[in-house]
């Protein structure tokens, strides 16, 4: 039986509040400092509540970009780069993961736990480490300015097979030998059986890679010149690092705050699927 503390139920809630402030706050003050004029924005003491140019510095930044300097691109522009990126990466890895590890589980050929393990190690050796010679296989392909220069070489994920070749290898041998008596291919016993049943750990894994690709820094910084292809994370990096003015900083926070809007987003809608996917143990 469990002790009922009015104190320590308190206590709880006031721990859990608190964080929920401090991590709040900031977000906060960044959507406030997104509804200012930038003469405000330099004034002291900085203002805590919203202003009136909300929608102006809102429009301002999707329309035109950065304070309409020349050469930038319009915000709408490196959103929907940005969106392409993170839909590739997420969706690429899922499928080369998923196909994978039903090959390395339900069928026999010769060094297939050597395979795996090749794969595996593969996580000793991120993007940044083997950076070099991806940039040249990409350049030597000609994929500079590219999504799939964005896309392909991000796609590979040793964590995603393994964490389906863990879920495939829990399921009951008597489905796989029920769907061979009925005379299914194993293609559609992947389709029709394993796939369903996957779907609460794709949904689990389709959050994380979203977010690993929206948040893609250096791969982008290096595979991109123009800035028809620049991305979200690259673009406010850009114009907060400025030496010949002070910056913009409503825009800068606008900026930010329509780059936090999609991984929020996708969090929030599929945050059901996420949990269930992370902790769901029956098949």
């Amino acid at each position: 039986m469990v002790e009922n503390r009015p104190f320590l139920t308190w206590l709880s809630h006031a721990i859990v509040i608190l964080g929920l402030l401090v991590i709040a706050f900031p977000i906060w003050m960044t959507f406030v400092a997104s509804t200012h004029d930038q003469a405000t924005m330099l004034r002291a003491p900085v203002p805590l509540w919203p202003g009136t140019h909300l929608f102006e510095n809102y429009k301002e930044v999707i329309l035109n970009g950065y304070a309409g300097r020349p050469g930038t691109v319009p915000f709408a522009t490196t959103l929907f780069n940005s969106m392409v990126m993170a839909l590739g990466v997420a969706i690429g890895k899922i499928l080369i993961s998923i196909i994978s590890a039903f090959a390395i589980v339900y069928f026999r050929f010769p060094l297939r736990n050597l395979c795996f393990w090749a794969i595996f190690v593969t996580l000793m050796l991120p993007v940044e480490v083997r950076i070099v010679p991806t940039y040249g296989v990409v350049a030597g392909l000609g994929m500079i300015d590219s999504y799939s220069g964005l896309i392909i070489p991000l796609i590979a994920s040793a964590t995603a097979t393994f964490l389906f070749r863990q879920f495939f290898m829990s399921v009951p041998d008597e489905l796989a030998e029920a769907a061979r008596v009925d005379g299914a291919s194993p293609m559609r016993f992947f389709w029709d059986i394993l796939l369903p049943m996957s779907r609460t750990s794709i949904a689990a894994l389709f959050v994380i890679q979203f977010i690993y690709g929206w948040n893609q820094y250096l791969w982008p910084l290096l595979i991109t010149t123009k800035q028809d292809f620049y991305t979200v994370v690259m673009t406010v990096s850009r114009q907060a690092q400025v030496t010949d003015t002070v910056p913009h900083w409503n825009l800068l926070m606008a900026m930010a705050m329509l780059a936090m809007l999609p991984p929020v987003l996708v969090v929030v809608f599929m945050q059901r699927q996420f949990v269930r996917g992370l902790v769901e143990t029956e098949k």
